[in-house]
């Protein structure tokens, strides 16, 4: 496919190229066109006028006189002003309306009699010393764009020279529709290709994502699964179904690894329900300090077993917040249990509430391994989960963060991350003190 759109791109860099080759090619044939016509409009016009003086004159020196008056192009041309209106009749009639300079180049003074619509001599006799010309004259000099004047054989007493600075414009002026439909559809094309290589990037991305979650999903289950299974063969052993101690250890052992599957399952079917857009909050007025005063309580155990300290610092004094209490504590829950798992030894996690005009404020502060840009980009996004390097302990779904996200937003508040790699993270939670009315 790139290598398609490369034929593309280039093909149409030729087609452009060409088109503007084959519109200087039409304007030279349009303008040597139109100097032809000019020439032999002239040209006609002279043997007109001549055959009318011929008739007319009585005398052998008037006769003489006509003769030396075509001896030079200045006085066989018609006024400057007639000149340039032939020419401009010429040159609309083919669609030509850009500005020109224009002259006429007598051979026997070897300089321009006529320039710009002005004479440019105040005498007619012949010019021996070879003059100095100027910039617009040499412009017109060098032209492409000239045509001999009253020629007879092969000699002519002059030439009309014609020289459009603004050829360029010209040409780009009448080819920009052309050009500009072939920039837009290659433009589409360019962006097609791009979005189709985004998605398909995006699509692989995903599937690595989901298949991920379902190894990490096979993990999370398949250890509690075995446990289980390990507890009940051994309830049923003779040894152990004597021993009520033991029976009542491993009835407990599966009633925890039950609840912890069960709790696993509940995430799975808490973000496809807000796939569905079905989720029903029940919003009370509760106590946010205590919520996060029984995470901090609960996870504790956790945090001092890698030899870590949890630290809560809640100064907010508006701690009353309309909230689903469930919900709210789960997303405290997250993010400690996140701050625990990604600080490999020795975790130090604060908790902050501040008091902000338009709610209350939770930080979620610990000294893990943070966060790189990228993972910063998409560490909110479902099946998610950021690479831990040697760190293979920390399991999960990826979907943590995801729900923290789906909830805070439910709950009309925002969530951002401050981090760098190295140096822990910080989680910003703000959450309004009530909900808008629905």
């Amino acid at each position: 496919m790139s290598i398609a759109l490369i034929g593309i791109g280039a093909l149409q860099m030729y087609w452009i190229n060409w088109s503007i080759k084959l519109g200087k090619d039409n304007f030279e044939i349009n303008i040597q066109d139109a100097l032809n016509n000019v020439a032999r409009y002239l040209t006609q016009q002279e043997e007109i006028e001549t055959n009318a003086i011929t008739f007319s004159v009585d005398s052998e020196a008037q006769k003489i006189k006509l003769q030396r008056r075509f001896q030079s192009v200045e006085k066989r041309l018609p006024s400057p002003a007639k000149l340039q209106q032939l020419i401009d009749r010429e040159l609309s009639s083919r669609g030509i309306f850009t500005e020109y300079r224009y002259g006429v180049f007598s051979t026997l003074r070897n300089s321009f009699v006529i320039k710009n619509g002005n004479y440019q001599v105040d005498d007619f006799g012949p010019q021996l010393v070879v003059p100095e010309y100027t910039d617009s004259e040499l412009q017109l000099i060098n032209s492409k764009y000239k045509i001999p004047l009253y020629t007879e054989g092969i000699r002519s007493p002059g030439y009309l020279y014609m020289y459009f600075p603004y050829l360029n414009s010209f040409v780009w002026n009448s080819t920009w529709k052309s050009l500009l439909a072939a920039l837009l559809f290659t433009s589409v094309i360019l962006f097609c290709f791009i979005y189709t290589i985004l998605i398909v990037f995006r699509q692989k991305k995903v599937s690595e994502m989901k298949t991920d979650f379902i190894n990490n999903m096979t993990h999370e289950f398949k250890t509690p699964i075995a446990t289980i299974s390990l507890a009940a063969d051994s309830i049923q052993s003779p040894m152990i179904s004597g021993n009520k101690d033991k029976v009542n250890r491993f009835a407990g052992i599966i009633k925890q690894e039950n609840k912890r599957m069960l709790e696993q399952v509940e995430k799975v079917l808490q973000m496809a329900k807000f796939d569905r857009e079905n989720l029903n909050l029940k919003f009370t007025t509760v106590n946010i300090h205590s919520i996060i005063e029984q995470a901090v309580s609960n996870i504790s155990l956790q945090v001092s077993q890698k030899d870590g300290t949890i630290e809560t610092i809640l100064e907010a004094d508006k701690y009353m917040i309309d909230a689903d209490e469930n919900h709210i504590s789960n997303i405290i829950h997250n993010l400690l249990d996140n701050a625990n798992k990604y600080t490999p030894e020795k975790p130090k996690i604060k908790v902050y509430t501040i008091d902000r005009a338009e709610g209350i404020e939770i930080i979620v502060e610990d000294n893990g391994i943070g966060l790189s840009k990228e993972a910063r980009k998409h560490i909110f996004e479902k099946f998610y989960r950021v690479h831990t390097g040697n760190l293979h302990d920390v399991k999960g779904f990826g979907l943590g963060l995801s729900y923290v996200k789906a909830l805070v937003t439910a709950h009309s508040g925002s969530v951002n991350v401050k981090s760098e790699l190295g140096k822990g993270s910080s989680f910003v939670l703000n959450f309004p003190h009530s909900q808008p009315k629905q």
